[in-house]
């Protein structure tokens, strides 16, 4: 509705200028036809009245300061001009081509001056009436410029208020999960002193320690983690491995990792929430048996990690909303796994996230890129498989 009425109401007031510089003109070129023609006594019956009437004729011309006009006779030769600013030193060639563009825009009156002599009056635009002509499109670009700031403003302030609730929602979850965790673990060493079964109480531990790893996780959300310099091939092993003992068989997990060591400045415990994260969504996608096959290599100044598995696959129009928080296809579900993941690897790892490609029940693949150590961040990489 605003562009509308913007334009609506610049070319309304460009069309009215439009007119009142062709009566200007029309009046302009009666006055050199008056000028041009001879008086007889009959039409002026003093020589008082034929000079006021010059001096008036000349009074019309002299006024016109703004509208470009050239005057021509009847073979097209240039004779006069007035606000063109031709110089001296400007060709005939070049007066002859202005007159022919002006032709073109239709912008002449015919001046006769008798029955043998006809000239023609060429005028373009006024400088007033041209900046008016470009005002229309100034307005947009302002308009749109406002547009665009206010809604880079409000996508930053919502980004914000999505940054309070990640953070307060991950620090408040360590927070809650410090207390029992603290008592499992006075619990764990009572069982030791009453001689529990060491098998059952490793596996108690281990579920504690499990527990502790998930609360430093949480609390590392909305902090600068500390990145160390990692093996990514073994870091990514040791949390495929713990995936793998609680999934079960029916999952088969296939390793295509090089035989040299590729190291990476990682926080172990976020890259390999993102891996496990993964995994699990790939085991979702699986109504029975699959395959997850994990490729580890290095690409330019990147270690690529592409997980892919024969699930029920992803849509090409999901490709990028799968990691918008709220996004899922699950019946039970916050949506907030992918999202996690994404902002783990592109904000805190300074790498990349994303979805190759999928085909429904046959494959899908899932890509990670991370800068090696010693290297700068993510640079784009169009062949990775």
């Amino acid at each position: 509705m605003i562009v509308t009425i913007f334009l609506t109401v610049s070319f309304s007031l460009m069309k009215s200028m439009e007119k009142e510089e062709q009566s200007k003109i029309e009046l302009w070129a009666e006055a050199t036809r008056q000028l041009g023609s001879n008086f007889e006594d009959s039409d002026l019956e003093n020589e008082k009245i034929k000079t006021n009437y010059v001096s008036l004729l000349l009074k019309v011309i002299q006024n016109n300061t703004s509208i470009p006009v050239v005057i021509v006779d009847d073979k097209e030769q240039y004779l006069w001009s007035q606000n063109f600013n031709f110089s001296s030193s400007d060709s005939t060639k070049y007066i002859l081509n202005k007159i022919k563009n002006l032709k073109q825009k239709n912008n002449v009156i015919e001046i006769v001056i008798d029955n043998n002599t006809k000239q023609y009056l060429y005028y373009d635009d006024s400088i007033l009436l041209k900046r008016l002509s470009y005002y229309p499109y100034l307005q947009l670009v302002i308009l749109f410029l406002f547009i665009l700031i206010a809604f880079l403003a409000y996508s930053s302030i919502k980004k914000s208020e999505q940054n309070k609730v990640w953070v307060g929602l991950s620090k408040e979850t360590a927070h809650q999960l410090g207390t029992p965790i603290s008592s499992l673990m006075a619990w764990l060493e009572i069982l030791k002193s009453n001689n529990i079964d060491k098998d059952t109480l490793a596996e108690m531990s281990k579920d504690i320690n499990r527990l502790k790893t998930i609360t430093d996780r949480f609390s590392k959300i909305g902090s600068d983690p500390h990145l160390k310099k990692e093996d990514i091939t073994i870091v990514t092993q040791e949390a495929v491995s713990y995936m793998k003992k609680r999934i079960g068989k029916r999952i088969v997990f296939n390793y295509h990792i090089p035989d040299d060591s590729i190291y990476c400045n990682l926080s172990v415990p976020l890259y390999q929430w993102v891996i496990e994260n993964l995994c699990k969504n790939s085991v979702d996608a699986m109504s029975k048996d699959g395959n997850i096959d994990i490729y580890i290599k290095e690409h330019g100044k990147n270690s690529v990690i592409t997980i892919c598995d024969n699930g029920r696959g992803i849509p090409k129009k999901n490709f990028n909303t799968i990691f918008n928080p709220g996004f899922t296809t699950k019946q039970r579900g916050w949506g907030l796994g992918l999202t996690l993941c994404k902002r783990i690897i592109e904000e805190y790892h300074k790498g990349r996230i994303y979805v190759k490609e999928s085909e429904p029940n046959t494959k899908t693949i899932i890509i990670i890129e991370i800068p090696l150590a010693e290297t700068k961040p993510w640079t784009n990489n169009n062949q990775l498989l």
